[in-house]
């Protein structure tokens, strides 16, 4: 079931993320959505669901700014739960705490639900069905955006016990503003190796590795031509994408320095930066 987040498939590994007060995101995402601080440096920490990998850090910037409307960069990213049960104690939490839900929404091949934290950067909490249920036409996979079944969502749950997150959950998908899709289409496919899996119109793509529904999410919903956020904004720094292999990350910067985008080295580490300016750390 969770296969997609595994070599041979390239996916998503940790998101790296500015707040403007990092005691106070602290608190949120360890009693809110359930993390444990995996290491605490400064104005840095290091977030985890097994305790052994990080798959959020969040970090205060010296001067940090709030974040700006309509630039591009973070729209949420997405943890993925292994069970559907795990969703209904996570709605069971929520709806307890109080804490204010965006939406809720069953998209077919998952049910999901929407959140911000307190600086206002969007978080999906979502567990996926079984992908022999998903729906795919043409090499497309069929999504919507329908009401969640809440009812039906909170009875599965009956007597599972909201602690944290479980051991096995993981960093599902990020979803990404950008100012334009034509050259970002071509960054993710042809340099960093993404197939489409979903058009929304002309306003959106969906993209992944190894026929999951989507690896990365990508809109121009904050507008064409919508400018990159200011360097010390709060919101996202970097998101880590998983290479199955040395070989792979080798091939992935040949290809993305083929199509002329950058790829820049510090300290053994490699980065890139989409059309859009949202930078990616390239892991193998």
């Amino acid at each position: 079931m969770m296969g997609f987040h595994q070599p041979p498939h390239t996916f998503v590994g940790q998101v790296d993320l500015k707040v403007s007060d990092l005691e106070r995101s602290l608190q949120f995402y360890q009693e809110i959505i359930g993390f444990q601080i995996l290491k605490k440096v400064d104005k840095k920490a290091l977030l985890t669901a097994d305790g052994i990998t990080p798959l959020l850090s969040i970090e205060q910037p010296e001067d940090s700014t709030p974040k700006q409307a309509r630039t591009t960069g973070l729209y949420h990213f997405a943890i993925l739960l292994p069970d559907r049960s795990d969703l209904a104690a996570v709605l069971q939490h929520l709806l307890q705490t109080g804490y204010p839900l965006q939406g809720a929404s069953d998209h077919l091949v998952s049910e999901a639900l929407y959140l911000a934290d307190p600086d206002g950067n969007g978080i999906e909490i979502y567990s996926d069905r079984n992908p022999t249920t998903w729906e795919w036409k043409n090499g497309e996979v069929t999504m919507t955006t329908e009401a969640l079944d809440v009812r039906g969502l909170l009875a599965e749950g009956r007597g599972k016990q909201w602690v944290r997150l479980p051991e096995a959950t993981l960093m599902g998908h990020i979803h990404l503003h950008v100012s334009e899709l034509q050259k970002t289409e071509e960054f993710y496919c042809k340099g960093l190796g993404f197939d489409v899996v979903t058009r929304y119109g002309g306003q959106a793509l969906f993209i992944s590795t190894g026929g999951y529904h989507h690896h990365i999410g990508l809109n121009t919903w904050a507008g064409i031509g919508a400018p990159k956020p200011a360097e010390n904004s709060v919101g996202l720094k970097w998101f880590t994408l998983m290479l199955p292999s040395e070989n792979a990350r080798r091939k992935v910067i040949k290809q993305l320095q083929g199509i002329g985008a950058l790829v820049e080295e510090k300290d053994g580490s490699y980065f890139t930066e989409d059309p859009s300016g949202n930078r990616i750390k390239l892991m193998s």
